[in-house]
């Protein structure tokens, strides 16, 4: 058939192990799996690994090619086609791009609005085609901010918002909880003058007292309105855990802590961690290492994070840790993709989109031989 392709002669990582085989692409999914003789006219793959797509569910890198340098700004749509090109090469077939909600207008560090005009543009650019991979909205709802409430509004369930995640970067707790570390990332990253940094903290103490509690209200009832998975952000504490199960949180972004880690197990809500966590060995903040929750069976998903690269690396590694590499390999197709609801994806199974990704091993690291959305080479 004109429309079909057989890839033959593959390490075939299905979703509890890894077989040798072939499957058969036929009108966007796949069709068969086979261990049987290789079907004629089929792609001999030489023995590599035949995976699922990589599935993100948070990266910084549309943020990155936004503003490449502090106060850079880069035109949005070269910002998103280079965004989804590198996404492709990397091996992702399926993002959520995560756009900030809440912004800052009235300090020395302004977080300017562009949510709305963002997500704008992504849609109208995946309706339109011109985009490689599957596209997705993720909104990080900056409960310390000023205009948070506003912009949600912005948006409503025709947008079809996929996750929303509750964004707390006041200074003192979650991810900074050591406030050097905060002051080492807006005076270094983002050019904040050493002077002025006590009166920001400051600044920010005093908008979390007021607008805190009511924007993290705000944002829960939005991700209801909106149909999205909700999501928290740096969790430290067993309390926090617990008001996130309140709020009917199913996936936390980057508990900083072995109990809070521990806690979202108790829960049922699924733990995400940074992919150069894990290949670095530890956090830049200095929190939990993803190693130590992986070792402990107490991470369930991995995510980019701010290095696209690390996602494919960071998944093998994992695998090799386990010794088990459809499980390593789940963390990063299967899971993400159940947790986001997304249910056609995410495994190499009859019916599933063909959304693949081709790759060898050499001396540790993976090497990415070609990425297919729905049975289309992309890269």
């Amino acid at each position: 058939m004109k429309d079909e392709i057989i890839l033959a002669n593959a390490q075939l990582v299905l979703p509890r192990e890894v077989i040798r085989g072939h499957l058969v692409i036929r009108d966007g999914q796949v069709a068969e799996i086979g261990t049987g003789a290789t079907p004629q006219g089929a792609v001999d793959c030489e023995g590599d690994y035949v995976s699922p797509g990589l599935v993100e569910l948070h990266t910084d890198n549309l943020e990155r090619h936004i503003t490449p340098r502090p106060k850079v700004h880069w035109p949005h749509h070269a910002a998103i086609v280079a965004h989804d090109a590198e996404l492709a090469s990397c091996g992702i077939t399926t993002v959520f791009d995560a756009i900030r909600v809440g912004s800052i207008t009235s300090s020395e560090r302004d977080y300017r609005r562009y949510a709305r005009p963002m997500a704008d543009e992504i849609l109208a650019m995946r309706e339109a085609g011109a985009l490689k991979i599957s596209h997705h909205l993720h909104l990080r709802a900056e409960t310390c901010s000023e205009t948070l409430i506003e912009e949600l509004e912005e948006f409503g369930p025709k947008d079809r918002v996929g996750i929303v995640s509750l964004m707390d970067h006041t200074p003192g707790q979650r991810q900074f909880s050591d406030i050097s570390k905060f002051e080492d990332y807006v005076c270094g990253k983002h050019g904040m003058s050493r002077e002025g940094f006590e009166t920001y903290v400051q600044f920010l103490y005093d908008l979390n007292d007021r607008l805190g509690a009511k924007h993290e209200q705000a944002a829960v009832a939005a991700a209801k309105r909106y149909g999205a998975v909700l999501a928290s952000h740096d969790d430290t504490t067993r309390e926090q855990v617990e008001t996130s199960a309140r709020h009917g949180i199913r996936v936390a972004e980057f508990p900083t802590t072995v109990e809070a880690a521990e806690a979202c197990r108790g829960a049922g809500i699924d733990v995400i961690m940074g992919a150069p966590n894990l290949v670095r060995g530890g956090s830049h903040s200095g929190n939990v290492s993803a190693g130590e929750l992986a070792e402990l069976g107490l991470l369930d998903i991995i995510s980019s994070d701010y290095v696209p690269s690390a996602l494919l690396l960071a998944a093998v590694q994992l695998g090799q840790l386990h010794g088990d590499m459809a499980r390593g390999m789940a963390s990063v197709t299967g899971a993400p993709a159940r947790a986001a609801g997304l249910h056609d994806r995410g495994a190499v199974a009859p019916g599933q989109r063909a959304d693949l990704i081709r790759f060898a091993m050499r001396g540790g690291v993976p090497i990415l031989r070609s990425v297919m959305v729905q049975g289309v080479r992309v890269a």
